[in-house]
Order: C-alpha cells, then sequence, then structure tokens
C-alpha cells in the first residue's frame, strides 16, 4: 500500500508532467522512456500512464512486486536498482527506501524501508549507477527524508556530476520529506508548488 512519500512524489510528478506538456505547448512526446525503479505498488507508473504516457518500465527488486506490476499491465523487470536495466531512460523515478537501519524491525520489511546503516546507502548507490542510464537530457525525480542524511546526499550527488533542485517538501511527525530533480545538465522546469 502506497503511503505518505509515495503519494507526494505521485503528486509531485503529476505537476511536473503536466508543467511539462504546458511548456511544450502539448506537443511534448508522450514517447519518453520512463523508468519507475523501484516501483512497488505502482502509483508513480499509473501517475504517468493516467497522463498518457506509454513507454514506461517498471522495476523492482521484490519478485511479489513485480508479478503484481505485470498484473496491472505493466512492462516489469525485477532488478536490484540497475542491475539487470541496460537502456537508457528521459525520465528515472524512485522512491527508494531511506532510512536508516533499525535493528528492530522485521528483516522482511526492512527491504522496502531501509537503505542501509545511516539511511543513505542505497541512495548513494543508486545515483551512482543512474548516470549510465540517463539520456543526455533526461532527469531523476528522487524522494527521500530528513532521517536519510539529505546533506551527505546532496553532497555526493553534486559530487557525481548532478544538478540539483527541490521541488517539494513536506513536513510528517517525525520527519521532513522532500523530492528533487536531478539533471546531469543545469536544465530545468519550474513547477507550480
Amino acid at each position: 500500500m502506497p503511503a505518505e512519500d509515495s503519494y507526494l512524489l505521485s503528486e509531485t510528478l503529476e505537476n511536473y508532467l503536466i508543467n511539462l506538456i504546458n511548456n511544450n505547448n502539448s506537443n511534448i512526446n508522450k514517447n519518453l522512456k520512463i523508468i519507475d525503479m523501484g516501483s512497488g505498488s505502482g502509483i508513480q507508473a499509473k501517475t504517468c500512464k493516467k497522463l498518457g504516457f506509454k513507454n514506461i518500465l517498471t522495476a523492482d527488486i521484490n519478485y511479489d512486486a513485480v508479478k503484481n506490476l505485470k498484473k496491472q499491465g505493466f512492462n516489469a523487470k525485477q532488478s536490484n536498482l540497475f542491475e539487470k536495466i541496460k537502456d537508457k531512460y528521459d525520465l528515472i523515478i524512485f522512491n527508494p527506501p531511506y532510512l536508516p537501519e533499525d535493528k528492530l524491525e522485521p528483516r522482511d520489511s526492512r527491504l522496502a524501508t531501509t537503505a542501509g546503516k545511516e539511511g543513505y546507502e542505497i541512495i548513494i548507490k543508486f545515483l551512482k549507477q543512474a548516470k549510465s542510464n540517463l539520456n543526455k537530457k533526461g532527469i531523476i525525480l528522487l524522494l527521500f527524508s530528513s532521517l536519510s542524511k539529505p546533506s551527505v546526499i546532496k553532497k555526493q550527488a553534486k559530487l557525481l556530476g548532478y544538478h540539483l533542485k527541490l521541488l517539494k517538501k513536506q513536513n510528517l511527525f517525525f520527519e521532513r520529506l522532500y523530492v528533487y530533480e536531478l539533471s546531469a545538465l543545469h536544465r530545468t522546469v519550474n513547477i507550480r508548488e
């Protein structure tokens, strides 16, 4: 089931794509190559599909999630990040596990929530791998938490050559969620808040 972070990213993604369509006088190519990494329930892919985008790949490490995505009619691949993904994409969407390790959390749920001992390791690994799978003018929409050590993530992203732009943030009871646009070029699209 999607949680607050998934809905925040979905809302930001929808606004982002609508703004992209409007700024291009509806001539935006609906065949943009999109990958919803760590797709889970498929909420981000559904948002893209609802807006008419067709060239969408969903990917998840979890076999059951991939099976469910295929049942929903999505092109789905089981992969640990980009391990089995070779293509390049115009838009990469990622709502990663972003919490620091909690030894009290059951092992089976850690896969979906824990990003490593500090809460950012999977995100950094993703950013390193994504460079090889991002088209020249491609964009990444990435969500992470104040619990993930955002300063470390942003510093590492800049060292990897990404330009970052904060698109949205949301305060929750115990954390703040952020959605960033990352690009290899200094190309950004303004988004309505």
